[in-house]
């Protein structure tokens, strides 16, 4: 029986690990989170806000995800999409999720990243 979603897993190429901590703990405001050291040696970073994990792990052929993405509620998403607009992220609303704000947006190595937030009860 399935019980939870432990994590996600999107991929990003050799050396982005700078950048990548930049964007998800600085913009984004998660926090790192410690690889266990065997994992750690393959390069690559986790991060965690919430509850939420996101791994990012290193591929060779690194290839963005330009379709498959991990859909993250937030809450007062007007004004953490402004956030992010004001920290340097593109912001791509969009409004053919019924009942739910949302918008897109890309980390720096390419991937695409949904932040949304339901419509509060009438």
């Amino acid at each position: 029986m399935i019980t939870a979603l432990d994590h996600v897993q999107l991929a990003a190429p050799p050396g982005s690990e700078p950048a990548l901590r930049a964007y998800y703990v600085t913009v984004l405001g998660m926090r790192e989170i410690p690889k266990p050291p065997v994992l750690a040696a393959r390069g690559g970073c986790w991060f965690e806000t919430a509850g939420v994990q996101l791994h990012l792990g290193i591929e060779e052929n690194f290839h963005p995800a330009h379709k498959a993405h991990p859909g993250i509620r937030v809450t007062d998403i007007e004004r953490y999409g402004a956030r992010l607009e004001g920290l340097g992220a593109e912001v791509v609303w969009d409004a053919h999720l019924p009942e739910h704000r949302r918008f897109y947006s890309q980390d720096p190595v390419g991937n695409r990243l949904e932040f949304l937030e339901p419509d509060a009860a009438p």
